[in-house]
């Protein structure tokens, strides 16, 4: 798990540095957005830090963050083959995708199609994904509204953002808010 975390962390600070601009009293607004968001790649809550790798709000971009889960921790049997549930915890979830974002460059209505990983810290049973490592990894993708002023403020976002592991695909939604800047 840590060499998944830290690889994806270094891909995408590179790509954030790689962006940055030359004259940083230059600002651009809408090019950032910090927002908070229930369910989605973060599963059940995430904070998420998100940007464009360019001087727009459209276009190529990244967003990272850190959620959390809750679930029951089970143990499998394989004499018996029975799942045995013991007591419902909560695990961190750290969400990374690269995005783009589609839409006119004076309208604040945008859509969003990304796709990226979500490690979450320990084995669980999460929707029903069952994994006997001791880390699990989702694929993610999100298809997602996006309202976001050209100079920054109230942003939100809603659609349908789908999980996958181990061959199965389990449809899923998101809904955030935050801040654009």
């Amino acid at each position: 798990m840590i060499k998944y975390l830290a690889l994806g962390l270094a891909l995408f600070g590179s790509c954030f540095s790689y962006c940055q601009k030359t004259n940083s009293s230059e600002k651009f607004p809408g090019q950032a957005s910090f927002y908070a968001e229930l369910g989605g790649p973060g599963i059940l809550f995430s904070a998420n830090y998100d940007r464009r790798f360019k001087k727009s709000q459209l276009g190529w971009g990244g967003r990272a963050g850190i959620g959390f889960v809750s679930a029951y921790d089970s143990d499998y049997d394989p004499v018996s083959g029975y799942y045995y549930y013991d007591d419902r915890v909560s695990v961190i979830t750290l969400p990374v995708q690269v995005n783009y974002i589609f839409g006119k460059n004076n309208s604040p209505h945008t859509f969003e199609v990304g796709a990226g990983l979500t490690v979450v810290g320990k084995k669980l049973e999460i929707l029903d994904f069952y994994d006997d490592k001791k880390s699990n990894i989702f694929g993610t993708f999100s298809f997602m509204y996006r309202r976001q002023p050209r100079e920054g403020g109230f942003a939100w976002r809603a659609g349908f953002t789908p999980l996958m592991a181990r061959g199965y695909i389990q449809p899923f939604a998101a809904a955030s808010v935050g801040y654009s800047f």
